[in-house]
């Protein structure tokens, strides 16, 4: 079954953003050496419940909190979610050494992540 296992928080200012976590909540959040401007953020221990996620820049068509769900293929899902009625925000990307993501939109208008691992990533 799939699960949530991302979250983002988009920000104006990603490092004044980054800031706030870390001091409020004592995460440990680091710059992203990628092909965007995007910090990760790890909230405990992987044995730990719960889960890690990422501080975004702002975009006009998504909103500030974002759930991501790991599914076996993008491809696949993007189909169940058109034809239960849903959307696609942003199509289908590569992530350098992760794999490839979708944002997507429920019925309801609600924005979240479709995320496909790549099985060689490390």
């Amino acid at each position: 079954m799939p699960r949530v296992v991302h979250f983002e928080i988009a920000a104006d200012n990603t490092e004044r953003a980054a800031k706030f976590y870390a001091d409020v909540f004592g995460w440990n959040i680091n710059k992203w050496d990628g092909p965007q401007e995007y910090w990760l953020v790890s909230t405990g221990a992987r044995e730990a419940l719960g889960i890690d996620g990422g501080i975004m820049k702002k975009m006009d068509n998504l909103p500030g909190v974002i759930n991501t769900v790991d599914v076996e293929s993008v491809d696949e899902y993007v189909e169940k979610i058109t034809a239960a009625g849903g959307g696609v925000v942003v199509p289908k990307m590569a992530i350098p050494t992760i794999g490839y993501f979708a944002y997507c939109r429920d019925t309801e208008g609600n924005v979240f992540g479709i995320m496909e691992g790549d099985p060689n990533a490390q």
